[in-house]
């Protein structure tokens, strides 16, 4: 009796005994590491569509044995994955993603490292009135013209540059009728604000609008040899370039020096305003006018440099870990 009742079920544990060596379980595919850094190593992994980043017990296997072999032999899609950045903002230009704070020449091409003109200089250094090369320059006009003072003239590294030019002006007693010590000290300050500010508005806002003069720096770029760009920047002192892209006399940038000058006589005392005094005072404003215009034009070179052997370096070190993974 006792055969006849378990008879049936000797019968149908055979059949899945057959049917588990005909089918044999489906083995997870590891992809094989490359030998030198790729796309999936330096870059944001993304799941391609209609796939999911975890397998199913009905797509592997068993869930149990799926999860052993996760935990043994991690494939890299899954180291890399948790290393993936925040999201970035796109926008298509000509058919094409780029991340929207990438800077685009005339026709729509991502602009060089070594022509691009950054905000600001090492992150500190105001730099709102250069145009990179190639970028299509934003309309100048009243109203942008004096956003772009006012940002420039009132930026917080302006009052740290302003600290330390009117120390440096106590120290060596540049208007021995200012006096010294902290006394001396605060009337370089506040009048070196005053300076700082009207000649960025009367050469940045009222003068250029007036005459209808866009005296933002071009920069040549790496295009021509250093001692042509070198020439290039000093010339600049002197020549601009109108509204509509013609050179011009730079009537607006040494007009704002010399009514700088003019002014400043309304709160400087009378030792402090004669002749001599006034063309010192101009021709130290050129000299910083042109020592800061150069690293300006030299900067994108030096920064595209220093990018381009950090990233080198970084491929390098890749390389290496991937090597190290594959030959534990």
């Amino acid at each position: 009796m006792a055969g006849l009742v378990l008879s049936p079920l000797i019968a149908t544990a055979q059949q899945a005994s057959s049917v588990a060596l005909v089918v044999p379980p489906q083995a997870a595919a590891q992809p094989t590491l490359p030998d030198a850094p790729s796309a999936l190593l330096i870059s944001a992994v993304t799941p391609e569509a209609g796939t999911s980043s975890s397998a199913t017990p009905n797509e592997a296997g068993d869930s149990d044995s799926t999860d052993d072999q996760t935990t043994q032999n991690p494939s890299p899609q899954s180291q890399t994955t948790t290393q993936r950045p925040t999201h970035q903002e796109t926008v298509t230009v000509n058919g094409k993603q780029v991340p929207s704070d990438v800077e685009l020449d005339s026709h729509g091409n991502p602009i060089p490292l070594n022509l691009q003109q950054p905000k600001r200089i090492l992150g500190f250094m105001p730099n709102f009135r250069s145009v990179s090369g190639g970028a299509v320059a934003h309309p100048p006009g009243w109203k942008y013209n004096f956003q772009i003072a006012t940002h420039q003239a009132f930026d917080y590294s302006s009052f740290i540059f302003l600290g330390i030019t009117s120390l440096a002006a106590e120290g060596i007693n540049s208007h021995p009728v200012l006096g010294k010590g902290a006394d001396g000290f605060y009337a370089y300050t506040w009048r070196g604000l005053l300076d700082k500010t009207d000649g960025t508005y009367l050469g940045a806002w009222f003068l250029p609008s007036l005459l209808h003069e866009d005296t933002r720096y071009y920069a040549m770029g790496n295009r021509r040899s250093i001692p042509i760009r070198a020439l290039y920047v000093i010339s600049r002192q002197v020549v601009t370039q109108t509204y509509g892209g013609n050179e011009t006399p730079n009537i607006a940038g040494l007009g704002g020096k010399v009514l700088t000058q003019i002014v400043s006589r309304e709160y400087y005392p009378p030792g402090a305003t004669s002749f001599g005094v006034l063309a010192t005072k101009f021709a130290y404003s050129a000299m910083r006018d042109i020592a800061f215009t150069s690293i300006r034009e030299f900067y994108p070179d030096v920064a595209a440099h220093y990018i381009r052997v950090h990233r080198e370096k970084a491929a390098r070190l890749s390389a290496k870990d991937v090597q190290s993974v594959g030959n534990p």
